[in-house]
């Protein structure tokens, strides 16, 4: 995996931030038609925005967070431990940060 993700697979970083993954309970088929959609639905946000069609970029953006919901990376957590949310936070600010800090760096 290009970023790396958390022993739990709850999250990936991107420049110390977690994501949040998507649901593993997703079956191959179904999570490939999502990624579909979430793709067609952020290549409608870049159409919008080129266009200046705000009508147009708020339904673009509706598509996206649907898409997302649907994955399980957004809305309620796909979990069921009682484990808080931590999407968008920086990894060193969580439970997480002694994993994070023992990452290797790209000088490594």
């Amino acid at each position: 995996m290009r970023y790396p993700a958390t022993p739990d697979g709850r999250y990936f970083v991107v420049r110390g931030r977690l994501w949040r993954m998507s649901d593993p309970s997703l079956s191959a088929p179904e999570r490939e038609a999502l990624v579909r959609r979430l793709m067609a639905a952020r290549r409608s946000v870049a159409e919008a925005l080129r266009a200046k069609d705000a009508p147009a970029l708020r339904a673009a953006r509706r598509a996206v967070d649907e898409a997302k919901r649907s994955l399980g990376e957004r809305g309620p957590v796909w979990w069921n431990d009682g484990a808080p949310d931590l999407n968008r936070r920086m990894a060193r600010n969580t439970p997480y940060a002694e994993w994070f800090a023992a990452l290797p760096t790209e000088e490594d």
